[in-house]
């Protein structure tokens, strides 16, 4: 495969423009108002085309979008920063909690309400976990 163009199949990316300047709202910054809305989505090429050509893909949702060729084979390339090392066992913590609660209430504990603690539980402040 050239590097320029795409077979039908590949996985590519596709830009396409949203809205021209002249169609984005009034109340944006003069300097983003002044360019256009633009979207960039990933899918696989219906047909082969030229770098720049327009192309449609089929996105792994299944949506068919149509869009000029602006990459052959694209990664991901986005990043939400570095972790919060206070958030980083939030997850397992919480999924552990959850474990305990769950054999808590299939082991024939069906008195005893939920653990303090679990969404629900005892520090909930009423039964449910309503406020």
């Amino acid at each position: 495969m050239s590097d320029q163009r795409c077979r039908a199949g590949d996985w590519v990316e596709v830009e396409s423009v949203l809205f021209e300047p002249a169609d984005r709202s009034k109340n944006l910054p003069e300097d983003t108002a002044a360019q256009p809305l633009r979207m960039w989505i990933k899918g696989y090429a219906q047909s082969a085309v030229e770098m720049g050509a327009e192309v449609s893909v089929q996105t792994v949702t299944g949506r068919t979008v149509t869009g000029t060729l602006s990459d052959i084979n694209p990664g991901y390339f986005h990043t939400f920063g570095r972790p919060i090392p206070e958030l980083v066992h939030v997850g397992p913590d919480l999924r552990e909690r959850l474990a305990a609660y769950r054999a808590a209430r299939q082991g024939g504990d069906e008195g005893a309400g939920p653990a303090a603690g679990v969404p629900g539980g005892e520090d909930a402040g009423t039964e449910g976990g309503a406020s």
